[in-house]
């Protein structure tokens, strides 16, 4: 078995020490400094009482200081919780719950410090002296990486710290051709939004065990202008900031000759998107397809679509370290050209969800993870993903469940009926459109519905249309039929 997470971190900062770890705005910090600094950051947390098992939140920025508090927890052997700054009081409430420690920095709200019974600042992670000694315990939780929240509170994702210790992103020695073709484009990576995030700390991994440099931008980065004024080579983007970049290279010319990968994710990329993208940024256009509960599943390149146009409609082939099977209702493996969910099995899958055995047992099942998308392979190995076996809606990366938002409207005293849709948007990937049937006699305050879906699921949940209906169509079998409401 591979030593323990996050043993290979140590390692590949150690064996160049001198090199760039991260450049953020002008202060640079070798792997060597980001070393020192995990240290000093061990250092605090052990005399705050730290130690295998125990629960650490962290509710920063990115920033140099806010990875050495991730990489320093899991060094403990920690419970590590990264809170999303898009997340409501609620749910932050929900995800700080039996932490022990909170890690902060001055973006973090008030009133998180008093949910935690300890806390400590980044600013403080200087000065350590503590030997880098992985204290993990193989089956212990490693880190628990919340979704949306869109379920009604944030579903945690557990990895373990025998899983991590095989994640793909460091351990360069078992990439494929494709992998460290894809690597050489990383050598300034971009990093931008939150740590809590897996993909995010998912390449970041990829680039700094490629050799690369973590860029942080300083305040919010404007795009496409942000990747010429860093000389950025790779970048993660969303679908909504991908439509933007590209809607701005029609306007005005901007120097991005030092690009190289632009790899969208979080959501499906349309065809003719990926079209323009290849067509606007040539070879430097990717599109990603991937799970938080097992990391990247597939990669379309530019060179996918150029070799064979009919891909453009797929969402590539298969990452490395990847098995990925189309399965019928029974659980057969289907045959290239039937459609059926797929399941896929990574070195990192996750073991389950906190909290919720039910849940994990489903999608979990042996050491496979169902995705509860619809999809098919062609004879050449690419994946297309053609429908879903759940009621989402992905706004901005992000995946919300239509029930819980339903609820909260029906839950309005002048609302009768709810029903929420899933509607293509060229700003935020898809929107939430919702169908509100209206008590006799009265009528909903669209502001007010709005409102409430804010407070309690989060504002990427809030429908940015609301339609009154009379009633919602009804199908053969007497059921609501939602889909004919976009007819």
């Amino acid at each position: 078995m591979a030593e323990l997470f996050p043993h290979a971190i140590f390692d590949l900062l150690a064996s160049a020490p001198d090199t760039p770890a991260f450049e953020h705005g002008t202060r640079v910090v070798s792997r060597g400094e980001l070393l020192e600094m995990i240290a000093a950051a061990v250092d605090r947390m052990r005399s705050a009482g730290l130690g295998p098992g125990d629960g650490l939140a962290l509710a920063t920025g990115v920033t140099p200081e806010a990875f050495a508090g991730y990489v320093a927890g899991w060094s403990l052997g920690c419970r590590v919780v990264g809170i999303a700054p898009q997340q409501s009081a609620k749910q932050v409430t929900h995800v700080a719950s039996g932490v022990d420690v909170l890690v902060v920095d001055d973006t973090a709200p008030a009133a998180l410090l008093s949910l935690v019974p300890r806390v400590l600042h980044v600013k403080d992670f200087v000065g350590g002296k503590a030997d880098l000694v992985v204290r993990a315990r193989p089956d212990d939780i490693a880190w628990v990486v919340h979704t949306s929240g869109s379920t009604g509170t944030p579903k945690g994702v557990q990895h373990s710290y025998a899983g991590l210790a095989r994640w793909w992103s460091w351990h360069p020695a078992g990439w494929d051709d494709r992998a460290r073709a894809l690597a050489t484009r990383y050598g300034r990576l971009v990093i931008f939004g939150t740590l809590a995030s897996l993909v995010v700390q998912e390449h970041l991994g990829y680039c700094l065990a490629s050799g690369g440099t973590a860029v942080i931008p300083e305040g919010t980065p404007q795009f496409p202008d942000v990747l010429a004024d860093l000389r950025i080579t790779a970048t993660l983007l969303t679908v909504p900031r991908l439509h933007h970049v590209l809607d701005v290279l029609k306007e005005r010319q901007v120097d991005l000759s030092a690009l190289k990968a632009v790899l969208v994710a979080g959501s499906a990329l349309a065809p003719h998107r990926m079209a323009e993208a290849v067509d606007v940024l040539g070879d430097v256009a990717h599109s990603g397809y991937g799970q938080t509960e097992t990391g990247m599943l597939t990669l379309l390149t530019a060179q996918d679509v150029r070799d064979r146009p009919e891909a453009l409609a797929s969402v590539g082939k298969v990452w490395s370290g990847v098995e990925l099977e189309v399965r019928d209702e029974a659980g057969r493996a289907l045959p290239a050209g039937e459609s059926g969910e797929i399941w896929s099995r990574t070195s990192m899958t996750f073991v389950g969800y906190r909290d919720d055995p039910e849940e994990s047992a489903d999608v979990r099942q042996d050491g496979w993870v169902r995705s509860r998308d619809i999809g098919h392979f062609d004879e050449h190995g690419y994946l297309y993903l053609t429908g879903r076996a759940r009621d989402v809606v992905i706004v901005n990366a992000i995946l919300h469940h239509a029930g819980p938002i339903e609820r909260v409207l029906a839950a309005d005293p002048d609302v009768d009926q709810a029903y929420v849709l899933a509607v293509p948007d060229e700003r935020t990937g898809e929107a939430v459109h919702a169908f509100v049937v209206a008590v006799a006699g009265r009528t909903p305050d669209p502001d007010r519905l709005r409102t409430a879906v804010a407070d309690e699921l989060g504002t990427g949940a809030t429908p940015a249309e609301i339609r009154f209906i009379d009633a919602v169509p009804v199908g053969p079998g007497g059921k609501p039929d939602k889909r004919a409401l976009l007819r």
